[in-house]
């Protein structure tokens, strides 16, 4: 991450959007390469790729060998969708790099609150609409990812898809409720 606009670890941001109704998803529930493609906008070349290179690894369960399957977190398709975002505006890769690592600093609340602004060359934190301002008065054009408005996108997208836990038994998505779905959501996982 570059830019005077990055705060310490620990810092708090004024929120620059509402995001107090975000709940996180439990911490051992995973998704499966596909689901997290699916989820995050990416191919499963890309997926496998940045796991490969340490840009985005699964938290939940890595690859210990053949046949076995990775399993993404909820933050992690979160971040992997960010990195999409900011590889199709043109952002370099060590951008990228510094601010996926800024991102694995924060925590639930505090990532949902940070607002990322980038001119395509360096990537900034903003904490205030003050300094949103700043960039643009510059005069380069800027663009901006509100984190807590990809957090629910991703909340949406992942409600419905196939779940399971770092044992490989499968978990219903919290948004079902009635047993029709819940076993449609299980055939859909096997």
């Amino acid at each position: 991450m570059t830019g005077r606009h990055m705060p310490a670890a620990g810092s708090t941001q004024g929120a620059l959007f509402d995001d107090a109704d975000l709940r996180p998803l439990p911490a051992h529930v995973g998704y499966r390469g596909p689901v997290a493609c699916s989820a995050a906008g990416i191919t499963y070349r890309q997926l496998d790729y940045w796991a490969r290179t340490g840009l985005v690894a699964p938290t939940v369960r890595g690859a210990a060998g053949s046949g076995t399957q990775r399993l993404y977190s909820f933050r992690d398709i979160l971040i992997l969708r960010i990195v999409k975002r900011l590889i199709d505006t043109g952002v370099s890769l060590q951008n990228i790099r510094a601010a996926v690592d800024h991102l694995s600093t924060r925590e639930g609340d505090d990532l949902a609150r940070i607002t990322l602004m980038s001119d395509g060359a360096s990537i900034y934190e903003c904490r205030s609409a003050d300094e949103v301002i700043d960039l643009v008065r510059g005069g380069q054009g800027v663009f901006g990812i509100a984190v807590g408005s990809v957090w629910r996108e991703v909340e949406g997208t992942l409600a419905t898809l196939p779940a399971e836990d770092p044992d490989g038994e499968n978990v219903v998505p919290a948004g079902i409720t009635d047993e029709l779905a819940q076993r449609r959501a299980r055939r859909a996982a096997g």
